[in-house]
């Protein structure tokens, strides 16, 4: 819950530091002082949108700490995901906002997303701002809050089991287009792939015939290369290398035996005479080999430019890209072969996914209608006391017709308050007072279910007065439990004598400007503040002595 909150520099807030208890607070004010900014202030704190306009005039930033005491919540494995580092009894969440628009957030000092500072918010605090009733029509709003009411839904097994079933519908989908889209181009396929198949290309032949076209296109010139490179190693014009090499061998051979260093260069002679003598016989070989073939060279320019034909044709540059895509054709002729066959097997399967799926759509709503029965006679017997004796509320199952992430029901909430007017839909026929106390019976049953730590209702008491704000100051008050902080803004004296704890928030002229701040009333200083809000601009003593009976009873 939440311990402490610390706002600098925020909207009308200069500086307001305030400690929160456990149990049911209320905070008190004017119109116009600035209990939404606080309220706004600490919507950002949870995640919410920043926005530089919030950054008070003058100021380079604004900063909203808040510590929270994590005891009763399970939250350990959050932080152990995240990496942060974890203190039940104070964890600090801080949000910093530039006035240039750059945010930052942190959570025990470490910077975290305002992904994962949302997430962490929505377990730690839930606000019911004014215009949260409209959720009261939403069809989604009123599952989820069915939903968490249920005993051992099972949900997360219904949601594996439509996911594989949603994955499997969109396959079979793609594999049906895909054997349409193949059917109607089969024969061009086919025409393809008969192309490609009747060159007989193999991988690497189009480098092979490209140097071969090389050396025949310049045979003669690469013939008398090598003859004449034969020719200086070994020719007969008296220039021959190897015989020079040789006698220079047998030269230093002859003084060996009066020359230590002669023998060692003879051997390295030697040994270049037969490497030199190696490279002629095979310069020899290589220069009979060569010959000129015009059949030859013509047989190898048709085939290279049918292989050219075809990379151009299908914007590849290689004989492994031309024999790469008749693979992928030929394993699309085969599908398409084997259409009826593949579609049938994937279908099959498609309807064993749906029957688990529909097994487990039963099970949903099977266990959602044991929990509307539960959920409307909680409903009846909080609004009995609030002041609707004639009450009646049921949850009304529609089936969606087909699958949803959430199952196969639709739920809306029925209501009338009156025995003679039909049950009709919650959000067309109930007032803004009844709406209030619907959705502040709902909040409490949820609160229980969730065991959400903290709760503030901004001004979920409009439209209500008299003996029933006190019976709705008294709900509240009954929520606030010693490991759960209820936090009410209100206008209501009835419901502000209620609070264990009372906050006022007040705005104050300077010569810095306007700044909004709030301190806790205790002691006459509350009894004041209930009598002026009873009273009205002029403080009269029945006022006062309402308040302390308030404040008594």
């Amino acid at each position: 819950m939440l311990r402490l909150l610390d706002i600098n520099n925020f909207a009308l807030i200069e500086h307001l530091k305030v400690d929160f208890s456990s149990g049911f607070s209320v905070i008190t004010g004017e119109t116009g002082t600035g209990k939404s900014v606080l309220l706004g202030a600490i919507s950002m704190l949870l995640g919410q949108r920043s926005d530089a306009k919030a950054v008070r005039e003058g100021a380079s930033r604004c900063v909203i700490e808040g510590h929270f005491d994590l005891s009763a919540l399970s939250l350990r494995s959050f932080f152990e995901e995240n990496d942060l580092d974890y203190d039940e009894e104070c964890c600090i969440v801080r949000r910093e906002v530039a006035a240039t628009g750059r945010s930052r957030a942190f959570i025990n000092d470490t910077p975290v997303s305002v992904a994962q500072l949302k997430e962490l918010g929505n377990r730690l605090i839930d606000i019911h701002s004014q215009h949260q009733n409209l959720l009261l029509g939403d069809r989604g709003f009123q599952l989820g809050v069915l939903d968490t009411l249920a005993v051992g839904l099972p949900l997360e097994e219904y949601e594996v089991l439509y996911s594989a079933y949603v994955k499997q519908k969109r396959e079979l989908a793609r594999l049906k287009d895909e054997i349409a889209k193949s059917s109607r181009d089969e024969e061009f396929l086919r025409f393809q792939l008969d192309e490609i198949e009747r060159l007989s290309l193999r991988d690497g032949e189009q480098e092979e015939l490209e140097q071969e076209q090389q050396e025949l296109s310049h045979a003669e010139e690469i013939q008398a290369a090598l003859c004449t490179a034969a020719n200086m190693l070994d020719g007969d014009d008296g220039h021959s290398l190897l015989r020079s090499l040789r006698d220079a061998v047998s030269a230093l051979s002859r003084v060996a035996a009066h020359y230590q260093g002669a023998e060692e260069l003879a051997e390295r002679l030697d040994t270049n005479y037969i490497e030199l003598k190696d490279c002629c016989s095979e310069l020899q070989q290589r220069a009979d080999r060569v010959t000129f073939s015009p059949d030859r060279l013509e047989a190898v320019d048709r085939r290279l430019s049918a292989i050219y034909d075809l990379e151009k044709k299908h914007r590849v540059s290689s004989v492994a890209e031309l024999l790469q895509l008749a693979a992928e054709w030929s394993v699309r002729l085969d599908n398409i072969t084997n259409a009826d066959e593949n579609v049938a097997a994937m279908e099959k399967e498609c309807r064993k996914l749906y029957a688990k799926v529909a097994e487990a759509a039963a099970r949903l709503t099977a266990v959602r209608k044991e929990a509307a029965q539960s959920l409307q006679g909680s409903m009846v017997e909080i609004l009995v006391t609030l002041g609707m004796p004639l009450i009646r509320f049921e949850v009304a199952f529609e089936e969606c017709g087909e699958f949803t992430p959430s199952g196969a029901d639709a739920v809306t909430f029925l209501f009338s308050a009156n025995s003679s007017t039909p049950l009709q839909p919650l959000a067309d026929v109930a007032s803004g007072g009844e709406m209030s106390r619907v959705m502040l019976a709902l909040k409490s049953l949820v609160a229980d279910r969730k065991q959400q730590p903290t709760l503030i209702f901004d001004e979920i008491d409009t439209g209500i007065s008299g003996v029933l704000a006190e019976r709705m100051g008294r709900l509240m008050q009954q929520m606030g439990t010693a490991s759960r902080q209820v936090i009410s803004i209100t206008h209501l004296p009835q419901v502000a004598a209620l609070g264990t704890s009372h906050y006022k928030v007040y705005k104050e002229e300077s010569d810095r400007g306007t700044r909004t701040n709030i301190i806790e009333l205790k002691g006459e200083e509350r009894v004041r503040e209930i009598a002026q809000m009873m009273s009205g601009e002029v403080l009269t003593d029945a006022a006062i002595d309402n308040a302390r009976m308030l404040l008594t009873r």
